[in-house]
């Protein structure tokens, strides 16, 4: 098996974009190039073609590796659902919610026996393995049972890429702590280092690219500009801070509201290349201010989410402002909170069976959860009642709540599916909005329609749409174009193809 693993001095130092980047690199030479972690902890997902769920950074590499995303790209999963819980997606499929401690205990040897095999099926059709780890491979409280870093760099046979980020500061510290925690064998597995995120004149860090060289050595590999606005979407919910740093002058103003569980951040993505949208992020009532719009993500505990916004004081600020005739949208779990209603059936979202939450009562509609999770990719048309026109949307749905409207009301469809599946909720007026849509804003046309009528509520001119989607596969060969300046992709190449020569003679 040949490949590499990059893993990081600590978490969201870049890890995801450079392995996006490598497998867009060798995919443009030919190479039959996967994309693998064992184990992710996100509640950013991808459904692959066949309706199976998996962290979406894996999706997102698959993609740029130019192949189909499967289950085998990350056999394990975990969606948490609070601060002690997650759920376990286990080759795809929601297999049972576990505490950390219970997850390390009972867990491990059939999460090995998972990813031998993961390993084994992807081996049977690529050539070169890009995997990536989680976190820092020296957190020494975890080391002994981790099934994502140095355990599987072992079980791969791979050399392992350590990544660390500039930006963050005590690059030096980090770089050399983590190689003298690892054990000798795991040291002689790391073969190359990359420095990510740099700012500025790069002739300025020669030196401490030649006393790290020295001091570890271990060959510095090429050192990354910081990359703003690269297009790929992000792992998790780290990234929100990057979200709420990109400060937009724009004129209208579209407020998201930032849930602790928020998951499929990704969804909000689009706007930030809407040149008069103004993104947003808002914890409380105080932060709400007087937004054009309001989005409620997606997150992977409504009832728990909801009561949070409860207490915050943002439920009342968005029913306020959606009856002084503002626009919301709210998907996934966001649109389950748009309702009446939300009745815990089986006890998935809360843990306890028949538990009933009110809901922001905006459309007439109950939530009920039950016990089999939904994933599936979707394609469709605007419902007719929408009078919109025509148009198409696509995108996926993860949810495991079933929203059933009052028979007291004619039903406001927003999307027909396949087989003329009603899904969505488009309110009389077009201002109130919920959807099991994942992507929705992905969609240039429905984007675009939803916009213009925002701006012309407001008194803001219209603008053409923005084709994000067609960006989609050119953004990959810009990211791998901008990184390959940077990196020594021969030296790449070379310690790959000949690491088990080097391996065998140590």
């Amino acid at each position: 098996m040949k490949g590499v693993m990059i893993q990081g001095t600590a978490s969201d130092v870049g890890k995801s974009l450079i392995a996006t980047a490598l497998c867009r690199l060798f995919a443009q030479e030919g190479t039959k190039v996967v994309p693998f972690k064992s184990q992710n902890m996100s509640n950013n997902s991808y459904v692959t073609i066949d309706g199976l769920e998996i962290g979406r950074a894996q999706g997102i590499q698959a993609e740029a590796a130019k192949t189909e995303a499967t289950v085998w790209m990350n056999p394990i999963l975990l969606k948490p659902r609070s601060d002690q819980e997650a759920e376990v997606v286990l080759l795809g499929e929601a297999v049972k919610t576990l505490s950390g401690k219970g997850y390390r205990e009972t867990f491990y040897d059939k999460g090995l026996e998972v990813i031998d095999e993961a390993l084994n099926q992807l081996g049977k059709e690529f050539e070169v393995f890009i995997l990536e780890g989680a976190g820092s491979p020296v957190e020494m409280n975890l080391k002994d049972r981790e099934l994502v870093n140095m355990k599987i760099a072992e079980v791969a046979d791979v050399p392992v890429f350590l990544v660390a980020d500039i930006d963050r500061g005590g690059i030096f510290a980090s770089i050399v702590g983590t190689l003298d925690l690892l054990t000798s064998e795991e040291r002689k597995r790391v073969q190359g280092i990359i420095i990510n995120k740099f700012r500025g004149d790069f002739s300025l860090f020669t030196n401490g690219v030649k006393w790290i060289e020295e001091k570890t050595g271990v060959p510095v590999l090429g050192v990354l500009p910081y990359i703003n606005n690269h297009m790929i979407d992000r792992e998790d919910s780290l990234s929100i801070n990057e979200f709420r740093s990109m400060k937009k002058n724009g004129r209208l103003e579209i407020a998201v509201v930032q849930l602790p569980y928020a998951s499929n951040i990704s969804d909000i993505e689009p706007f930030l290349y809407e040149e008069d949208v103004h993104l947003r992020f808002v914890r409380n009532s105080a932060e709400f201010g007087q937004p054009d719009a309001v989005i409620i993500p997606g997150t992977k505990s409504t009832i728990h989410d909801l009561q949070f916004i409860k207490e915050v004081g943002l439920a009342e600020a968005i029913i306020d402002f959606a009856r002084n005739g503002g626009f919301v949208t709210g998907i996934c779990g966001g649109y389950q909170m748009l309702g009446k209603t939300l009745i815990d059936e089986e006890g998935t979202d809360t843990g306890t069976v028949a538990f009933e939450e009110s809901g922001l009562g905006l459309m007439e509609a109950v939530t009920y959860f039950r016990k089999e999770k939904q994933t599936i990719r979707v394609k469709g048309i605007y419902h007719p009642q929408t009078s919109i026109g025509e148009g198409k949307v696509e995108g996926y749905e993860i949810h495991l709540g079933d929203t059933v409207f009052s028979d007291e009301i004619e039903k406001r469809g927003l999307f027909l599916f396949e087989s003329d599946r009603e899904e969505g909720y488009y309110s009389e007026n077009g201002r109130i909005v919920g959807t099991y849509l994942h992507h929705l804003f992905h969609n240039d046309d429905w984007r675009h329609y939803w916009l213009n009528t925002v701006r012309k509520n407001v008194n803001l001119p219209q603008k053409p749409k923005v084709s994000v989607g067609v960006l989609k596969d050119e953004r990959y060969d810009r990211l791998a174009e901008e990184m390959g300046k940077h990196l020594d992709w021969e030296k790449i190449k070379k310690i790959i193809s000949e690491w088990n020569f080097v391996h065998e003679n140590h």
